[in-house]
């Protein structure tokens, strides 16, 4: 059972990206990298010893946040908004 339906990811990009084909939008990218962090952390809780996924995990932040210093440099005010709405900083 994949944790991502089609459905939920085109939510996800609908929300975020404007429209549900909108797949390259960088907010969208960023909430569903968000969501797969958050699925993924709570898998790593229950199993401390699972490095390989840890490795995954690293990464998939790094990416998120390479994504978030793009939009913090070309759309601000956008930036803010998805920072707020994903609940990620301060």
């Amino acid at each position: 059972m994949p944790y991502l339906t089609k459905e939920k990811k085109a939510g996800f990009f609908a929300d975020f990206g404007g429209k549900s084909e909108n797949t390259g939008s960088i907010e969208g990218q960023v909430a569903l990298l968000t969501e797969r962090i958050n699925s993924i952390s709570l898998h790593l809780k229950a199993n401390k010893k699972d490095f390989s996924t840890n490795r995954g995990l690293m990464q998939m932040v790094g990416k998120r946040k390479r994504l978030l210093t793009y939009l913090s440099k070309h759309n601000l005010q956008g930036y803010r908004q998805l920072i707020e709405k994903l609940g990620l900083r301060k």
